[in-house]
Order: structure tokens, then C-alpha cells, then sequence
């Protein structure tokens, strides 16, 4: 017998009832912990001309960042949930939504550093507008989407959920007006969705994007030392293509990415004028971190 008068057995009982336990907090923690799949969104394709614009409904292209709510919880593209305060999600309609957290024109840095704080602001947040282009799973066509979004909006009665603004334009030429006229004002482009589309996921032509350039993403592989003016700082950033062909992109980098670059892995969009004949990115400006936060 053991010294402390317990059988084997029960010592090897007791052990056991030990390690269950531990193996259950374990378990409750990683799932606590465990990363939520990405939702399942609509993606835009290029749009490229070809098409009847009065068949589709035209809004300004939002540099936000996207955000879904699906009733209880508020979502990054990614899957992460939102570190919103409470009062921003707690009167959101039990309807799932789908759309951009926005500052305004040009202030998406601004918007980035103020949605990934894990304590928010209060007084930043309230600059924040949540704005409403889609409605998930909802029944019907665009057109009749568009209208339950309004009228969803206006009921709840929160100043900073709104839907994103819908207008018609009968041909190219009117598009392509309106395209300058938005990036004039400081806008990105527009988006295009056709009247009668049904709620759909995946990258789809129901939904176009135009803007005055091209843009894709990249991740970022490596970190490229400065030189001259830069020395010390960031000098580039080495990315590397889906198809995994690599360049380098230093253009468009502020002093603060220069002193705090993106981390290794990080998705970066990035802007360009056109492809070489070797599908290399003429060009290339840093944009933004991919907006799936």
C-alpha cells in the first residue's frame, strides 16, 4: 500500500479523473479561442463594359472596411468579430446585413486603427457609420432588396446604420461621368448590381466593380531594407502573388508602414495601371491591409 494509505487503483482513478478534467478546460479553451470561418459573401467582378447599365442598380464603391451582422454577432470579412462597443451592435436589427464601416472619403486609415482596437473608443466610434448594401439570404430580386434595406435602416432609427445610396444611369457614357465625377470628389469608383439577381455568394457578374485602376492582392513574404532617406526604415515590401510570382512594392508606403510595416503574411491590396506581357503588376502602390480584418 502507498504511504498515504490510497490503493493503486484509486490512485490511478484519481490520476485519470485529472486528466479529464484538464483535457475538457483544454478543449473549452481552444474553442473558445478558435479563429470563426469567414462568412460567405458576395464578391465582385470587374466590370469591363459589354453590359446594359440601366439594367443595374449604381452606388459609390465605399473605402470601408466590410463588416456582416448576422443578427447576434458582427463580423470581419475574415470571420473575427468586430470589436465594437456594446451600444453600437446591442439595437441592430435581428436581420442579417451585410456592408462597410465608414468614416467618409479618404479616411480609411483612420477607420482601420479604430475598428482593430481591442478596447473601443466610444468617441471614436460614433464617427463610425455602418452602411447597408445587401441583405443576406433575403428572398427576391436586387430591386426588391433595395427597398427592404431602406426600409429596415429607417425602422431601427440609428444614426450610424444606413443604407448605402442606389441610383440608376441609363448608358456608358453617364457611367463613366459619374466615375469622374466620384473620384473628383475624392471617391474610389462604383459598384454595379444588376435589378434582378438573387442573393448569391461567391465572386459573381451580378456584381461589378469600376474604378480608374486595377487592384489585387499580395502577401507579404519579406521585409526590405531602406536606403538613403529610408535607411533604417522599410524600403519595400516583397509580395507574393497567388500564383506565387513575387515583386516589390515600395510605392504608396506612408512613414508610419515605413516604421511599423505590415507583418509577414499579412494580405495587402494594391493598386496598378496594367499587367506586363509576363502578368507582372505595372506600377504597383501599396493600397491598404486586405480589408478582412
Amino acid at each position: 500500500m502507498p504511504a498515504d494509505g490510497r490503493s493503486p487503483w484509486r490512485q490511478f482513478h484519481g490520476l485519470v479523473l485529472i486528466l479529464l478534467a484538464l483535457s475538457g478546460v483544454a478543449t473549452s479553451l481552444s474553442a473558445s479561442g478558435a479563429e470563426q470561418e469567414p462568412p460567405p459573401l458576395l464578391l465582385a467582378e470587374r466590370y469591363s463594359g459589354g453590359i446594359d447599365v440601366s439594367h443595374y442598380w449604381v452606388s459609390e464603391k465605399l473605402d470601408g472596411v466590410r463588416a456582416v451582422w448576422d443578427g447576434k454577432a458582427l463580423r470581419f470579412r475574415s470571420g473575427n468579430s468586430v470589436p465594437a462597443p456594446q451600444w453600437f451592435v446591442a439595437t441592430l436589427p435581428k436581420q442579417p446585413l451585410d456592408g462597410e464601416l465608414w468614416l467618409g472619403r479618404g479616411s480609411f486609415d483612420q477607420l482601420s486603427a479604430i475598428v482593430r482596437r481591442q478596447s473601443p473608443d466610444d468617441a471614436e466610434w460614433r464617427r463610425v457609420r455602418y452602411m447597408i448594401f445587401e441583405l443576406p439570404n433575403a428572398p427576391g430580386n436586387f430591386s426588391q432588396r433595395v427597398e427592404q434595406i431602406k426600409a429596415v435602416t429607417a425602422a431601427v432609427k440609428l444614426p450610424w446604420l444606413q443604407a448605402v445610396a442606389q441610383f440608376r444611369l441609363s448608358d456608358a457614357g453617364s457611367l463613366q461621368q459619374k466615375l469622374s465625377d466620384i473620384v473628383r470628389q475624392g471617391g474610389e469608383g462604383l459598384m454595379l448590381h444588376r435589378d434582378d439577381a438573387t442573393y448569391q455568394v461567391g465572386r459573381s457578374d451580378a456584381l461589378l466593380k469600376l474604378t480608374p485602376w486595377l487592384d489585387a492582392e499580395a502577401r507579404v513574404i519579406a521585409h526590405l531594407p531602406g536606403k538613403g532617406k529610408y535607411a533604417g526604415k522599410l524600403g519595400a515590401l516583397r509580395m507574393e502573388m497567388p500564383d506565387g510570382r513575387r515583386f516589390a512594392l515600395g510605392s504608396g508606403l506612408s512613414d508610419d508602414l515605413r516604421r511599423k510595416p505590415p507583418p509577414l503574411g499579412a494580405l495587402v491590396t494594391y493598386r496598378y495601371r496594367e499587367l506586363t506581357p509576363h502578368g507582372m503588376p505595372r506600377f504597383p502602390r501599396y493600397l491598404r491591409l486586405r480589408d478582412g480584418l
